[in-house]
């Protein structure tokens, strides 16, 4: 791998997590919500020097087809199943068909809801190229993934692409830490795993982007949000840039599949 990439993409999404925390939202909520969110990082997204990847759930992209196939235009769209709160196997397939049929463009790229664990060969049958469903570290009462291999593999002819840690540790470099960690000390932490491993694989949500402290959630999902939180990953783009370029997942796993 000669040349270093940077990762970015956001699980665009209906905002269900405040029922995780006795907060009740309706389906309709839940969608204005996330399509607030995805219009709060709009500078972000028409920021031509970037690339992210928005894997999007069929049911959100169906609700808002014209700023999802607007955003295909420069972003990758990969499917993040068809709802965020309700899976079946078939909805690889039929989450896959629906996002080609909104942005005329296939779609390459599976990350399910939570990072879910989900049989590789059932992605491979459903047409994906590559899968960004492992976060190869432990958080506590979630999943414990620390003997999963920590970099990008071949699996089942599925390239897994895990979301980043840092090298010795396993430190998670996922959205909780990059609003609860000292922003030098995250900083520090995706350089290290920059310049060790030639890509870093960072994930937030749309939903990060708005005001959350009406939904009853823990202060350490909300800690920094809104603007303060768009602001603050514009300083890391601004960091990161100089170490590596802004691509696509599909354009990584094209450039770098045979390195598996």
């Amino acid at each position: 791998m000669k040349n270093r990439y940077v990762l970015l993409s956001f699980d665009v999404e209906e905002f269900d997590m405040p029922l995780e925390f006795g907060t009740s939202l309706t389906a309709t909520e839940q969608l204005e919500a996330g399509k607030k969110g995805l219009d709060a990082i709009a500078p972000l997204l028409q920021n031509a020097a970037l690339q992210t990847t928005l894997f999007t759930t069929a049911h959100f992209a169906q609700q808002y087809p014209e700023s999802i196939r607007a955003y295909a235009t420069q972003h990758e769209v990969a499917s993040h199943t068809f709802y965020h709160s309700w899976f079946e196997p078939e909805h690889l397939t039929s989450s896959k068909l629906a996002l080609e049929s909104i942005i005329q463009q296939p779609v390459s790229g599976l990350r399910m809801p939570r990072m879910k664990a989900v049989d590789m060969q059932w992605v491979a049958n459903a047409g994906y190229e590559y899968d960004s469903s492992i976060h190869p570290t432990w958080i506590p009462g979630k999943y414990n993934h620390l003997s999963a291999p920590r970099t990008f593999t071949n699996h089942a002819g599925i390239i897994r692409v895990p979301a980043s840690v840092s090298p010795n540790l396993r430190i998670p470099l996922f959205w909780l830490s990059f609003k609860n960690f000292p922003y030098s000390f995250y900083k520090k932490l995706a350089l290290q795993t920059l310049q060790k491993d030639g890509y870093c694989c960072l994930y937030f949500h749309p939903w990060e982007f708005i005001d959350l402290s009406s939904y009853g959630l823990p202060n350490y999902t909300h800690r920094i949000q809104g603007e303060a939180l768009l602001e603050r990953l514009f300083r890391l783009i601004a960091d990161l840039q100089p170490e590596g370029s802004f691509i696509a997942m599909r354009d990584f796993v094209r450039e770098n599949a045979g390195a598996t």
